[in-house]
């Protein structure tokens, strides 16, 4: 038991990054990038063709992070313009239905491109006994970066004279304009910051099993469940929700099995969504 629940938490961390990579998109311009597990693979096919040249581990990691990040900018400069212009239910829909394609378009090229494409970061070494349970240097390392990427986010957005200046565009955006935010570029820094968490999954996921090319819809899926149970706009509440979800996936996983797992994450989401629509930490 204690074993899966480490298993789970593990799991739930890299959701807790999924999940604030897609929440902190939203918060600003009310749209929900349905791209963003393609992000995740691409930056994960980008580690490993620079590992494969026979680059440094983390100096790969590095490149994909930054490619990961610039696809993001890209996109935010590009299809999300349009998106912006409109209001309301319209920005909703359009910016459903343009990320929805570029998440076809980016996996059917990666897909075209690299059919057998997949990330494994083996961090060798012997397992450590973590409340007597032996876990893998891989699983500790993940969670490690995680526990410090979510810890320097929240330090960003509570401390940082920035931070508070996306906070100030999330809760009011023509408020912000008025005291001189320009809302346009903070989303573009927020759509980078966002892509550079989608290398950060990619890294994070590949040190406990392979990442493979067809995983993106798959973590889509993950970042939605985690983004609506967590509360859209909350950083603290998607890794919550992250961790406690994974614990959950990893119970169900191992004493049901892996397909009904899927189904009572979705069950949990919709669940929220009746009892408590702005999700367990929205405000």
């Amino acid at each position: 038991m204690r074993a899966v629940i480490l298993d789970g938490i593990v799991l739930g961390l890299g959701f807790g990054l999924l999940g604030v990579g897609m929440t902190l998109v939203y918060g600003l311009g009310g749209v929900l990038n349905l791209a963003y597990g393609q992000i995740v693979v691409l930056a994960a096919i980008v580690i490993s063709l620079v590992m494969e040249d026979g680059r440094a581990t983390i100096v790969a990691a590095l490149v994909g992070v930054l490619a990961a990040a610039g696809l993001a900018v890209l996109l935010d400069l590009t299809l999300m313009r349009p998106v912006y212009r409109q209001h309301g239910e319209e920005r909703t829909l359009l910016g459903l239905l343009l990320t929805l394609g570029a998440a076809f378009v980016i996996g059917g090229l990666l897909t075209w491109r690299y059919p057998s494409g997949a990330l494994y970061i083996y961090i060798g070494g012997e397992p450590v006994s973590v409340v007597g349970v032996p876990m893998a240097v891989g699983s500790i390392w993940a969670s490690v970066i995680a526990v410090a990427v979510g810890a320097a986010l929240l330090v960003f957005f509570g401390v940082t004279t920035f931070g508070r200046g996306v906070r100030s565009v999330i809760q009011d955006e023509v408020g912000s304009r008025l005291v001189g935010i320009n809302p346009s570029f903070v989303r573009t820094v927020v759509f980078a910051l966002s892509g550079a968490l989608a290398g950060v999954v990619a890294i994070t996921y590949s040190m406990s099993g392979p990442l493979t090319v067809n995983a993106g819809f798959e973590l889509t899926t993950f970042a939605l469940i985690v983004t609506v149970v967590g509360g859209l706009g909350s950083v603290g509440g998607a890794f919550l929700a992250g961790i406690l979800l994974g614990v959950v996936n990893s119970l169900s996983a191992h004493y049901i099995g892996q397909y009904i797992s899927t189904i009572i994450l979705l069950g949990a989401a919709a669940l929220t969504i009746l009892i408590r629509p702005r999700g367990l930490f929205g405000r």
